[in-house]
């Protein structure tokens, strides 16, 4: 009875402080001159709250941030903080000393035996930096903070404010430089993280893993939603429902991407508190958010049965191969991601893609038929005197998608964010994010049947990247995607790709990618995150600890039946254009020459069928036995 009576006194103190108010604000206005940011906003955080942050770039989301931090004062209403409260912000930028080391900022006067026996110290460690000897770094912890590159100095300051622990933490889009390993373990580290969190990013995953309520910041409003990405977009939806939204061009959008959500992984749509029926009658009879067959028939008859092949090829920068006898094969409509530490080679392999840079042995050869648009990570300069759409109609004035309708200039300023007098700017007064948005625009104006896209989620904001999402969806041709945005990897791409050197345990090598470190991803881009944990234990296992090879367990079964179902969308594929060849013989019927060539494409898919079929059997008995 006793010790019944203390646990129920342990939980009411937790819940009491579960229920601690920690920052209020009350009728708050902020404006920078003549532009009035926030208006009347009354909202409050508690102890044990974790907020995701979103909105259009530029409508307020890092002013609401630092006016909760008090690193800013509101031009009207009260911004009112608990006594003692310890909240630290890291802004977009660092605030790290220059003339520091990393030891310095970190460890400050500690003995090297305090620190590193701290379990949390080597975890951040870990996660962000390498591990306790900062592999990351030339010198390790007496690295000089001066040489660093931005994303390094990002990390640091990340790690810093995590070692700091205050009770309240704000972070302004946490996940910028951050690989997806990275991502991963900073979500796992702040989900597991006692304390309050307020985060700003665009990184809709990341919400997901770490965020139990969503604020949206909309034309100086903030309002306030239940649960994470997902759970937001079905409230939002049935918000804009009810209020019969007149900006039907949005709620198209919306309607698509809840239509995803509903129908993806149970755990995106979990426990949402509002009535999911009345957002169900918003997706009926919405159709999937891309009819692949489709889609595979208007990206052969564009492309043909040749894109691009790489083979045996290798890629030396002096000493440091990059690439080491790689082949990878890109057929019409494949759409694949390319994911894998910094420096690991996926930008040289695009670039090998595009043409940019030539193999130091082995071949690329392209198809006749392809137009290819390559978007780097370097901004190609447009005309800085010329206005954003009479920038997009120099290239095209309209363009047909896959589905027939047409989409004209002033239709793509619309959807990524230069609606009316935007329309108008001159190139010369847009930020660096708004021309790489507008180089975006650009590329897919001028209908290429094979895109690559180099991190192409940059400095775009959510309502930015569903627009774009929702255009790849009816866009018909080969695309390549690099990017550490894993919602967006997952919602554009139907395989992903590894470049991982001697990972133990990649993925299945297949007819699309072998060699070179190079291996295919069955089981996406979590399947990455655990091949680089059980690389980074190996790593870290004393010496003959990992001779041994890995038993046969969950993880191996589990990327058995990701790869069946692999296959199976291969296979049907191969039956999609199988049924457009015999179309196009039927159209052809007087045409002997032709014939003969779609005989020939015919009997090259047979033997393909015949080849994914003997896979598929042989990873089937994997599962049975």
């Amino acid at each position: 009875m006793e010790r019944a009576r203390e646990y129920f006194n342990r939980l009411l103190a937790r819940l009491a402080a579960a229920a601690r108010n920690l920052v209020n604000l009350k009728a708050v206005d902020k404006g920078y001159g003549s532009r009035s940011v926030l208006r009347d906003v009354t909202l409050g955080i508690d102890a044990g709250d974790r907020i995701g942050v979103v909105g259009r770039n530029g409508d307020g989301k890092s002013t609401l941030l630092r006016l909760v931090a008090g690193h800013e004062e509101p031009d009207a209403g009260a911004v009112t903080r608990v006594g003692h409260l310890h909240a630290d912000l890291i802004g977009q930028g660092d605030e790290l000393d220059a003339a520091n080391t990393i030891r310095g900022e970190l460890v400050g006067g500690r003995a090297d035996h305090e620190w590193a026996a701290d379990k949390t110290f080597r975890s951040v460690l870990d996660g962000l930096l390498g591990g306790v000897a900062l592999a990351r770094f030339p010198d390790g912890l007496d690295t000089a903070i001066a040489p660093l590159s931005g994303g390094e100095r990002r990390r640091i300051a990340l790690a810093k404010l995590l070692l700091d622990s205050p009770e309240l933490l704000l972070l302004d889009e946490p996940t910028n430089h951050l690989d997806v390993e990275g991502v991963a373990w900073l979500a796992g580290h702040l989900a597991a993280r006692r304390g309050s969190l307020v985060v700003v990013t665009h990184d809709r995953w990341f919400l997901d893993a770490v965020c139990t309520q969503t604020w949206e910041v909309e034309d100086g409003s903030v309002h306030q939603y239940e649960g994470g990405y997902a759970a937001y977009v079905l409230a939002r939806a049935e918000r804009e429902r009810q209020a019969a939204a007149q900006d039907a061009r949005r709620q198209q959008l919306l309607r698509k991407e809840l239509a995803w959500l509903r129908r993806g992984p149970p755990a995106r749509t979990s426990k949402p508190k509002f009535r999911i029926e009345a957002a169900n009658a918003l997706i009926a009879g919405e159709p999937e958010p891309r009819d692949g067959v489709e889609l595979l028939r208007f990206a052969s008859a564009r492309l043909g049965g040749k894109v691009i092949d790489v083979e045996h090829v290798s890629v030396a920068y002096g000493s440091k191969v990059v690439l080491s006898d790689a082949t990878w094969r890109l057929g019409p409509g494949d759409r694949v991601a390319l994911v894998g530490v910094n420096g690991a080679g996926k930008t040289t392999l695009v670039d090998l893609l595009s043409g940019k840079l030539a193999p130091t042995s082995g071949r690329v050869t392209r198809g006749q038929t392809v137009r290819l648009a390559h978007l780097s990570q370097d901004t190609a300069e447009i005309p800085g005197h010329l206005r954003v759409l009479e920038s997009l109609e120099l290239i095209r004035g309209r363009t047909t998608l896959a589905d027939g309708s047409d989409l004209t200039a002033g239709m793509l300023c619309e959807r990524f964010g230069f609606r009316g007098p935007r329309a108008r700017t001159q190139v010369s007064d847009l930020s660096g994010g708004e021309r790489r948005r507008l180089q975006l625009m650009r590329l897919l104006m001028d209908e290429p049947n094979v895109l690559l896209l180099d991190e192409p989620t940059n400095d775009l904001d959510i309502d930015t990247l569903t627009a774009l999402e929702d255009l790849l969806d009816a866009w018909p041709g080969t695309l390549v995607v690099v990017s550490h945005d894993r919602y967006f990897v997952e919602r554009v791409c139907d395989d992903v790709f590894t470049l991982m050197g001697d990972t133990p345990g990649g993925g299945v090598s297949t007819s699309m990618g072998t060699g070179g470190g190079l291996r295919h991803l069955p089981g996406g881009i979590e399947q990455y995150v655990e091949l680089r944990a059980e690389q980074a234990a190996r790593a870290a296992a004393p010496a003959g600890a990992g001779a041994a090879a890995p038993p046969a367990g969950q993880s191996v079964l589990r990327a058995a039946r990701k790869e069946v179902g692999r296959l199976e969308r291969a296979l049907e594929k191969v039956g999609a254009r199988e049924a457009a060849l015999h179309e196009e013989m039927a159209g052809a019927a007087t045409d002997h020459g032709r014939l003969r060539e779609l005989q020939a494409s015919l009997a090259a898919l047979g033997d393909e069928r015949d080849r994914l079929e003997a896979a598929w059997l042989e990873t089937a008995e994997t599962l049975e036995a």
